[in-house]
């Protein structure tokens, strides 16, 4: 790992992937806007075991296990510094002594507080508005949250490392809390980005972070429109099936642009994005909507590597 920087008061933030891409984005979005810089990479290769490989013009890449970064955003304040814990996969095994393993790392760079993102998905319509969802450690983190008008997670249960790690920061005596913002449930398999700007609109408040939240509310909005034309085409679909069940059910996808135009879009995107950081997010979007962001997901974050060592 890289030599230990020098600190004010940082906290930390961990998502992984997992449902509408919900904390992912949010973390990413994080990545961008404060234009962060990777601090260090976890060796977490014995954790995961390999389940395929890639084949590019007919030759095989050497298999690819997932990788575990954190990102840092020294507050120009110096009043909170910030880390973002970056995971690609949840390992299969070994997940408690791992996240164990993250919050001594944490807890040597002086972190105090931990945060981790999540999905709550629910009944809900894609036009209404996400409901943020909250659990915490302790009681005067709960009360600080209750503040800010978001629901208490009474009873149910965080699954993975996004309850784990807050389980294994509270066994070491850290304060943290878990955000979760809403999503259709009926479109859980999709990104959701309204979920995504919801708990970053919180988190806002909550670390007192100046965040430009604009370029992912556009972004909302327009899935937004998306998904309640899809969910409207659907329910019709469904109204005439109930009357005539020989109906066939039409599911055209609209057809993709041509590869080669993906990628020279691609491509331009990445030179703005490594020019400024803060078009990183505008490239995630592209990645994300032309399906390719695991292809490019290691360069992609290779745009927050840093280009000065921390002070």
């Amino acid at each position: 790992m890289s030599p230990k920087p020098n600190l004010h008061h940082p906290r930390l933030v961990a998502v992984w992937p997992g449902m509408g891409q919900v904390a992912v984005n949010a973390g990413i979005y994080l990545l961008s806007k404060l234009q962060m810089t990777l601090l260090t990479e976890f060796d977490t290769a014995e954790l995961f075991d390999a389940e395929g490989v890639e084949v590019k013009g007919g030759l095989i890449r050497a298999a690819r296990r997932p990788r575990s970064r954190v990102f840092l955003w020294t507050d120009p304040r110096r009043a909170n510094d910030l880390l973002v814990f970056l995971g690609e996969g949840q390992p299969p095994a070994g997940k408690y002594a791992f996240c164990r393993e993250l919050v001594r790392y944490a807890r040597d760079l002086g972190v105090d507080r931990v945060y981790t993102f999540a999905a709550m998905a629910t009944g809900m319509r894609p036009e209404n508005e996400s409901r943020v969802f909250a659990a915490a450690t302790d009681a005067d983190t709960l009360t600080d949250m209750g503040r800010l008008d978001l629901e208490v997670l009474d009873d149910g249960h965080i699954g993975g490392l996004n309850g784990l790690l807050l389980g294994a920061a509270a066994d070491d005596g850290l304060s943290g809390a878990c955000l979760l913002g809403e999503m259709p449930q009926v479109f859980a398999q999709l990104p959701f980005p309204k979920a995504s700007l919801a708990i970053l609109d919180v988190f806002a408040v909550m670390s007192g972070i100046d965040l430009d939240l604009a370029e992912l509310g556009e972004q909302a909005a327009e899935v937004d429109r998306q998904l309640g034309e899809l969910l409207t085409r659907l329910e019709d679909q469904f109204r005439e099936r109930e009357e005539d069940d020989d109906d066939e059910y039409p599911v055209d996808p609209p057809a993709d642009e041509p590869y080669p135009a993906v990628t020279r879009k691609l491509e331009n995107l990445f030179a703005l994005a490594t020019a400024d950081r803060s078009k990183a997010f505008e490239l995630k979007q592209e990645l994300d909507r032309s399906g390719r962001f695991k292809e490019y997901e290691d360069r992609f974050l290779d745009l927050f590597r840093k280009r000065d060592a921390p002070k």
